[in-house]
Order: structure tokens, then C-alpha cells, then sequence
């Protein structure tokens, strides 16, 4: 009798907890799924570019809190699937998704072909080699105006269709956008649970011990680059469809420390929280602006004080409470 009450506890304390995931996640989807019925175009506006900096914030994030890797250079691989959608669209009359998957593959072959050498470095030393990447990469896309158009960008870019259905307006990207992202974020979950994410976490915490049991650590940060530089051709090349033009003043030094701070205010060590790191970077310029010419000064001490009362980001704020609350509410039902 004892043993089958023994058995009978946890069940009857994970019921309600499943039901309460089961009902969050409902509440969740039906809100999203009201949002653009209910907002104004401005507003959804706002939570599109969310979206698409949380695709390239994500890969950011990743890096920096499973591999210990600070990279300065997601704005030229964002760039990259930009300009390769621009000009495949425009110029070679292609379709938008040979010209994304072009801009997919020329990022990772350039992730490839730079990373090889500056991933031998560490530290200071390897996120100023990314902040030269990034110096670098803007330089190019100003000078080679063939491609880019320089400082007049290039327009009539092409927007998505499925199946007949034009994206041309921000309700209709806005679910198309986040279904991507939902799927990227999905992607990196599994990653993160895999034998790689194990290798990963090692690397970051222990990369002696990690070389010792057989982890190419090189090699691994050489894939987690390559990986990163994907997703942020993927989130430019949709950036370029939704606004259909492109230009240089996009993808300077300031788009690449917009990305870091998506990964580190939002929390580098949760998928989700790149989600909050770019609604903190889209959302709160826009509402803050209100204040005047002091809106600036009034963000930039906002960014201090969650670095400081925040370090493990919005995201692993929010993670340590759901699980405190979880945790107690099992112990209450035992």
C-alpha cells in the first residue's frame, strides 16, 4: 500500500504541473497569434525587427555562452545575406530563396576561411579580431558598390512569396518571421542538448580537460562560427525582403554591438533569452524616445543597470524564477 502511494506522489504532483505548461503555452500562442489583428502597424513593425534580431542575437548568444566566444562580427555575415538577397533578386532576376540560401553559403565559407585562424585566439585578443572583421566588412560594403550600391543601397528587392501569397505587409511577415525564428531557436535547443552541447559547455568551462578527453576545440569553435555566421546571413536575408532596400549605414559597427548586447541583456545562456535581448534593443529606444533629446542618456543608464542587477541576462532572470517556482510547487504537492 505504502509503495503504490509512494509511486502515486510524483504522478499526482506532475499532473498539475504539465497542465499549467500546457495552459501557458496555449495563452502564449493565442496571444501571438492576436498581436497583428490587435496592434498597430507601428507597433508590429517593432516585433518583426524583433524577430529578426533575435535570429542573429541567438547565433551571438551562442557563441558567447556555450563556447566563452565574444563575436563583434555578426553584422558582416548579417550584411552578407542582405546584399546576396539584394543583388540575386535585382541584378540575377533570381527568386528570394536560391538568393537566401547564396547568402547562407557565401557567410559560412567566409566564417570558414576567417575563422580558421582568429579562433586560434582568446580573450580581448579574439573579440578585437571580430571588431576588426566587422571594421573590415563595412569598409567592403561601401567600396564595392557593384554589388552593394554603396552609399545609394540598392532597392526593388524582392519580397517573399509562398505559394502565391506576398509577404507585403508587417502582419503577414510578422508570423512568417517568427515561425523562422521559432524553428532556428528549436534548432538550437537540440544542439544544445546533443553530444556537441556537451562539448561545447566542456570547452567553455574546462577546454584543458575538454582537449584531454578527446574534444577538438579548434575545430568546434571553427563549426559554432561557421554555424552562427548562417543564422546571420538567414535574419539579413530577411531583413532584406521586408524592407526591400539595403544600404551600407545597416550594417556598421553599431548593428554589430546591437547583436552582442540582444546576446548579454538578454542572457547568452538561454536560447529564449535572445527573444528578450531584442525586444529590449527595438522596443526600448522607441518608447524611451519620448522623453526628448534625454532618451539616450536615459537607455544607456537603463543597459547599466541591467548589466549590473542582471548579470546572467532577462532571460536567465526569468529561467532561475520559473524554476524556483516549479521546484516549489512540487515540494508543496509532495
Amino acid at each position: 500500500m505504502s509503495l503504490g502511494q509512494s509511486q502515486s506522489l510524483p504522478a499526482g504532483s506532475r499532473m498539475p504541473r504539465n497542465l499549467a505548461l500546457i495552459a501557458a503555452a496555449a495563452v502564449f500562442v493565442a496571444v501571438w497569434a492576436s498581436v497583428p489583428l490587435l496592434a498597430s502597424r507601428g507597433t508590429v513593425d517593432l516585433l518583426v525587427f524583433t524577430a529578426l534580431y533575435s535570429i542573429a542575437g541567438v547565433g551571438v548568444a551562442f557563441l558567447l555562452g556555450q563556447c566563452g566566444i565574444i563575436s563583434l562580427a555578426q553584422s558582416v555575415f548579417y550584411g552578407i545575406g542582405a546584399y546576396a538577397t539584394a543583388y540575386g533578386t535585382t541584378a540575377l532576376g533570381w527568386h528570394w530563396v536560391p538568393s537566401l540560401f547564396a547568402g547562407m553559403a557565401v557567410a559560412g565559407t567566409v566564417a570558414f576561411l576567417i575563422g580558421w585562424p582568429i579562433l586560434r585566439l582568446s580573450g580581448h585578443f579574439l573579440a578585437l579580431a571580430t571588431l576588426a572583421l566587422a571594421t573590415i566588412g563595412h569598409v567592403l560594403f561601401l567600396e564595392w558598390d557593384w554589388i552593394t550600391g554603396g552609399t545609394l543601397g540598392v532597392g526593388g528587392i524582392a519580397r517573399i512569396s509562398l505559394f502565391g501569397f506576398v509577404l507585403n505587409t508587417p502582419q503577414r511577415f510578422y508570423y512568417f518571421v517568427w515561425i523562422v525564428a521559432g524553428l532556428v531557436f528549436w534548432l538550437y535547443a537540440n544542439l544544445l542538448k546533443s553530444r556537441a552541447g556537451f562539448a561545447m559547455r566542456a570547452m567553455r568551462d574546462a577546454p584543458s580537460a575538454a582537449m584531454v578527453l578527446g574534444v577538438d576545440v579548434h575545430r568546434l569553435k571553427v563549426q559554432v562560427f561557421v554555424m552562427s555566421a548562417v543564422v546571420g546571413s538567414l535574419a539579413g536575408s530577411l531583413f532584406a525582403s521586408y524592407v526591400t532596400f539595403v544600404s551600407v549605414d545597416s550594417f556598421g559597427i553599431d548593428r554589430a554591438v546591437s547583436f552582442l548586447l540582444v546576446a548579454v541583456v538578454g542572457g547568452a545562456q538561454t536560447i529564449l533569452g535572445s527573444v528578450f535581448g531584442a525586444a529590449f534593443i527595438t522596443l526600448a529606444p522607441n518608447l524611451l524616445s519620448k522623453l526628448g533629446d534625454i532618451h539616450a542618456l536615459v537607455y544607456a543608464g537603463v543597459l547599466v543597470l541591467a548589466v549590473i542587477f542582471l548579470p546572467q541576462g532577462i532571460g536567465g532572470f526569468l529561467r532561475d524564477r520559473v524554476r524556483g517556482l516549479l521546484n516549489g510547487s512540487g515540494r508543496a504537492g509532495r
